[in-house]
């Protein structure tokens, strides 16, 4: 019951920062967006260092260090995606992709669900598709290059998630320490050599900030999920996220939720229930 509370806290998280992001990259250039919402990260994890403690043992610092390059993947592709929306499409979308490799990953290493998780974590998924499925009457159709960006980002989230399952149980936050540093250095370093392509737009500062605050909450609410519960049901809650942005995205910008992403909400919200059991 833990690691369920923690997943879908980590879940609403993911799904505030998802779309603070992607307004902020509407606003600006997304590295610009990054360069702000990174260092806002790592500033959050730096605080919970001393409340958490870290051991930057090897296995801390390698499994850190490939969550950290998926996670700048992760921040530059889909805010990006969620920029040329739609968002009730699109995030959904990603979530589908982000949910398969670590709920695979779970259950070839052994993981075992009960009845009610058999029946549970396969409801999950198909929640997923549901919210993402079919175009409502007046919802934009995304283009190919967004549907693109969708998938990529999806499967940049899954190999974050899976990297940082993979760290040491013992090592407090120093995976989340060591893969936002990374990741920030990455985007930072991409920022310097693209300066001249961003464009004059200002960044969204508070939007961009609160984005990376969220997205670093959202990062330690998984790793203490995945280390009290199955990685398998532990991903699948945590891809329920697009649930907050499509809320988001209809009550801010009136994005359309149409009927199928109604009753993929109800039938995540019964899946939950059934994991809840396992």
């Amino acid at each position: 019951m833990i690691a369920l509370l923690l997943a879908l806290g980590s879940s609403l998280a993911y799904g505030c920062a998802d779309f603070l992001g992607g307004l902020g990259a509407r606003k600006a250039h997304v590295l610009r967006t990054v360069m702000i919402a990174a260092p806002a990260s790592l500033a959050i994890e730096l605080l919970l260092w001393p409340l958490l403690g870290a051991s930057f043992s090897p296995g801390a610092l390698g499994w850190g260090a490939a969550s950290g390059v998926a996670s700048a993947a992760v921040f530059a592709l889909l805010y990006r995606t969620l920029a040329i929306g739609p968002m009730n499409v699109l995030s959904p979308l990603t979530a589908l992709v982000s949910a398969a490799l670590p709920v695979a990953v779970g259950l070839l290493q052994g993981e075992r669900l009960g009845a009610a998780g058999l029946v549970g974590l396969p409801l999950a998924l198909l929640a997923v598709i549901l919210v993402s499925a079919g175009h409502g009457a007046g919802t934009v159709r995304p283009s190919r290059t967004a549907l693109l960006l969708a998938f990529g980002a999806g499967a940049a989230i899954a190999l974050q998630l899976v990297f940082l399952h993979q760290a040491p149980s013992d090592s407090g936050v120093a995976p989340l320490l060591v893969g936002r540093a990374v990741s920030s250095a990455v985007t930072l370093t991409a920022a310097g050599k693209m300066r001249r392509k961003l464009g004059p737009e200002r960044p969204a500062y508070a939007m961009s900030a609160t984005a990376g605050v969220l997205d670093s909450v959202a990062n330690l609410l998984f790793l203490l999920a995945s280390r009290s519960g199955d990685l398998a049901v532990v991903a699948v809650i945590t891809a329920l996220y697009p649930a907050g942005t499509v809320l988001l995205a209809r009550g801010v910008l009136a994005e359309r939720i149409h009927r199928g992403q109604l009753v993929g909400l109800g039938t995540a919200a019964v899946a939950v229930s059934l994991l809840a059991l396992t």
